[in-house]
């Protein structure tokens, strides 16, 4: 009797949980031509996030190759207020000077040593003209859409949402 108490509370246990089926892993692209990447994006969409909460719009990010092989990260948003916000920072490829991993830091260089200071930025999408690029992590809980110009067309934007969602996303979180 107890046997078939615990089976049946167990059955009705799995018919109440929602089925999900966890995303697959998160690939990247191929490489990453690093130099052709340098320069001026702007944010198309993204996951709402903490540290940009305050931020109301005209955000970008502006990558440029430093002499030691790292890459400099200015991040800017426009505040509610009409100030724009800067935060500097800095970017490694892991894997090689073509990867398409990378991990960034905003905290001061002297805490570069210490590996939470660093957070993964892995591309995982990124159109041939590098125009229109999709950046994330592994758990997929930060997602960003970038441009080289402030407006994309919707269909090519539809269509990255499409492959995203291929990817495991909630395209339904992006702002």
């Amino acid at each position: 009797m107890l046997k078939n108490l615990i089976a049946a509370s167990l059955l009705t246990l799995a018919c109440l949980s929602p089925l999900r089926a966890d995303p697959p892993a998160l690939n990247t692209i191929e490489r990453l031509d690093a130099a052709r990447y340098m320069g001026t994006w702007y944010q198309i969409a993204h996951y709402p996030n903490r540290f940009q909460a305050k931020c109301v719009g005209e955000t970008s990010a502006t990558y440029s190759l430093t002499p030691s092989g790292t890459v400099s990260v200015l991040n800017r948003c426009r505040l509610a207020d009409g100030r724009m916000n800067e935060a500097l920072g800095e970017a490694r490829q892991l894997d090689g000077p073509d990867s398409p991993r990378l991990q960034v830091r905003f905290a001061p260089a002297w805490l570069g040593f210490l590996p939470f200071v660093w957070g993964n930025y892995w591309i995982i999408d990124l159109d041939p003209a590098y125009d229109l690029v999709a950046i994330s992590e592994p758990q997929r809980d930060y997602l960003w859409i970038l441009a080289r110009r402030p407006e994309v067309d919707p269909a090519r934007l539809a269509a990255l949402k499409q492959r995203l969602a291929g990817m495991g996303f909630e395209v339904g979180r992006l702002e």
